[in-house]
């Protein structure tokens, strides 16, 4: 089904223009990435729904973009391990937090971790999208952290425990896709920026 998407997809494109090589396999991997998000996301939020869990994966989803925009990650290479480990990410870990009762001493000590996790390994690249500019990684690895510290904030302020769920969520969603280690078990290549010349 992947295969046949981006099949046509590439030759309704080209039909009309040429493009280089090098273009045409930007635009795969672009498509190639759309499809992916939304064939998972669909099947997210179906399975949300059966486990009544749509709004708090859809705040989750959300919360957690945010922070990925700046802070990177992990991308599963194969289209089954995208969906499985998305599958457990977005459901099992905010029905964990929902369904768990934790202090308040718990919730800011999880949060702080994460955002220590986010300055060790924050942005965390991929192959496919490297990051060779220090300047533009220094910068979003403050921007990540602060995303996380607000986080933290509202977590503290709020002292809502549905939405601390939520919040934490998101936290530790984004801790475990940048962490080494993530990269390790799916046996992808980490810092891949240092293979390339600066920009």
């Amino acid at each position: 089904m992947k295969a046949l998407f981006l099949d046509k997809s590439i030759f309704f494109i080209t039909k009309y223009k040429k493009y280089s090589k090098k273009d045409i396999e930007k635009l795969k991997y672009g498509l190639e990435g759309l499809y992916l998000t939304i064939t998972k996301t669909i099947i997210i939020l179906i399975l949300s729904l059966i486990l009544g869990i749509f709004k708090e994966v859809i705040i989750v989803l959300v919360l957690f973009n945010i922070i990925r925009y700046t802070g990177f990650g992990f991308h599963a290479e194969k289209s089954y391990q995208c969906l499985i480990t998305s599958t457990i990410l977005f459901i099992c870990i905010p029905l964990f937090f929902l369904k768990t009762p934790l202090s308040f001493n718990i919730q800011i000590i999880i949060s702080i971790v994460c955002i220590i996790s986010y300055l060790l390994f924050a942005p965390a690249d991929t192959v496919k999208r490297p990051l060779p500019n220090k300047k533009k990684r220094i910068i979003r690895k403050i921007v990540t952290i602060l995303i996380g510290i607000i986080y933290l904030l509202l977590i503290i302020i709020l002292r809502n425990n549905y939405l601390s769920a939520l919040l934490l969520s998101s936290l530790v969603i984004e801790a475990i896709i940048i962490n080494p280690i993530t990269y390790k078990i799916f046996k992808q290549p980490y810092n891949n920026y240092k293979n390339l010349k600066p920009a």
